[in-house]
Formats: C-alpha cells, sequence, structure tokens
C-alpha cells in the first residue's frame, strides 16, 4: 500500500513543481500553477529544455505510466520510450531512492488533478546523439543506493536523505570534474550556476562561519527566508524555488534539514578543481 503522506513530502522536497511547472504564459491563460503540467523552460548551456507535463493525465500527462515506468525514469533515468532522460532532471540523486519511495511519489501524484497540456519539444543541436552519449556518461554518474549511517540518529538520516536524495542539493552545491561528475571531496562546498552565470554558494559549516546563530535560526531561515528578515540566505534565483517548497514541509523535517545542513563541517581542501572553466569555457 502506497504512503501519500510520505509520497507528498518527497515531491514538495524534491521541489517536482519548480521545475515541472507551466510556463509563465500558460498560467497568464488561466494554467493552475500548483499543478505540474510542464512547459516552462529551462535553458541550460546545450539548449533549452522543456519539462515533461507529469500530471495523472493520460493524454498528455503520465496516467499511464506502469509502476515500473515510474521506478525506471527516476532509478535509471530511462523513459518509457527507452530514451535517456537529459541530466537537467536530477536524477544522479533520484537514483540513490528506494523503489517504496519512488511509488509513493507516484501514488501522491496520481492522486492529485490532471491537466492537459501537451509537451514542447526541446531546442537541443544533435539530440539523438547527445542522449546516446548520456548512457556512457551515466556508467560514470550513477551513484549507488542511499544507505544510513548507523553511528547517525534517525532524525539525521532521515534528513540526510531529504538533502541528498530527494532534495538533490548537492546537484548545485558541489563542483564537478572533467566529465561534470560531482566531486564527493567536494561536496556542498559550492559550484557554478546551472544556467552558467553566477554560483552556487558554499553550504559547509553554516553556523560555524557566522551565517546563522544555531539550527533553530538555520531552520527559520530555511522555512520563513528574506520574509522575515534573512536576507543573507537569497531566496532570489533558484534558491527563491526551494524555499518555496521546504516552506511547505513539515516543521519536523524543516527542522531535521537543518540539523543534517549545520551537521557538514569545512572539507578538505585538497581536491583539484577543475570543472568550473570548463563549464564555464567549452558550455557557455
Amino acid at each position: 500500500m502506497a504512503n501519500l503522506k510520505n509520497g507528498r513530502v518527497l515531491y514538495t522536497a524534491g521541489g517536482c513543481i519548480s521545475c515541472h511547472q507551466p510556463s509563465s504564459e500558460a498560467i497568464s491563460a488561466g494554467a493552475n500553477a500548483v499543478l505540474p503540467s510542464g512547459g516552462a523552460p529551462l535553458v541550460m548551456p546545450p539548449g533549452t529544455l522543456f519539462a515533461l507535463n507529469i500530471s495523472s493525465g493520460n493524454e498528455t500527462g503520465i496516467g499511464t505510466w506502469s509502476k515500473a515506468d515510474f521506478v525506471s525514469a527516476l532509478q535509471r533515468s530511462v523513459s518509457p520510450e527507452c530514451e535517456h532522460y537529459i541530466p537537467a532532471f536530477p536524477y544522479t540523486s533520484y537514483a540513490r531512492m528506494k523503489a517504496e519511495d519512488i511509488l509513493d511519489i507516484q501514488a501522491y501524484v496520481m492522486s492529485r488533478p490532471s491537466v492537459k497540456s501537451p509537451g514542447r519539444e526541446a531546442t537541443l543541436p544533435l539530440e539523438t546523439v547527445l542522449r546516446r552519449g548520456i548512457g556512457v556518461w551515466k556508467k560514470l554518474a550513477l551513484p549507488e543506493p542511499f544507505v544510513s549511517v548507523s553511528q547517525q540518529s534517525a532524525q539525521w538520516n532521515r534528513s540526510a536523505h531529504l538533502v541528498n536524495v530527494a532534495g538533490h542539493c548537492s546537484e548545485g552545491h558541489t563542483q564537478r570534474d572533467v566529465f561534470m561528475v560531482s566531486q564527493s571531496s567536494l561536496m556542498f562546498e559550492g559550484g557554478p550556476h546551472p544556467d552558467g552565470e553566477g554560483a552556487e554558494p558554499n553550504s559547509r559549516d553554516l553556523i560555524g562561519r557566522k551565517k546563522f546563530e544555531d539550527v533553530a535560526d538555520l531552520a527559520s531561515a530555511l522555512s520563513e527566508g528574506e520574509g522575515v528578515g534573512y536576507e543573507h540566505l537569497s531566496s532570489g534565483g533558484m534558491m527563491g524555488y526551494v524555499q518555496a517548497n521546504l516552506s511547505h514541509l513539515p516543521d519536523a523535517d524543516v527542522m531535521a534539514i537543518a540539523l543534517y545542513l549545520a551537521s557538514l563541517k569545512q572539507a578538505s581542501r585538497l581536491a583539484v578543481v577543475v570543472a568550473w572553466p570548463v563549464y564555464h569555457g567549452f558550455f557557455r
């Protein structure tokens, strides 16, 4: 039996609506902004992508997807048509998720209203070649499943899962090597913004570096942000979407996320960073 409550939390923590929202034009025309009908453009260095309609509709949504289709999409990044998904879809994090959690997300999506909204084709040069190349890249990039740390509390492990798997926070806050694979030795130390402009900040040792007073202060910042005076959190850009999603999570989960982030101490700086010039020089 699927757990809809768990599915809702993971769907929210994953920020599914942030990418699968309708376009601004569709919203102006009356589209429901909180249903994942897709269509909003996502501009990436290789081209412009348009997220799928992942509402429960059979005609233009994913209502006809089987359980195996949904698990394959999130764990293996393969579509029902057996095509590789572009890694703007953060499947390198979702690949670590348990099948039962994925099915809880599917059940939650299917419990919500359907939306009829035809998809839009991506504007990617040599798309077929690119997708085939991604199949090779996944051999390097797909991680092992998430494993709880026995020395840590259940709350810490819950938060580690929300941050690293469902929330895929390290995707943006970690630099990548020349193969565009996240460098585990630099996890959460910041990295270039996915759109090629600017950077995502270092999220380690937030309390030690005096960014926040304590775990409770960090939790308040995550759920309330600039609305209550946390200007330094910078909830503009993608963080604005993240914060909007976190505000809908149960307070206990927001506190758990803050606990995990506060536990991240500054890592070693010995790793050689080569992805930044490659990213900004080649992909832009």
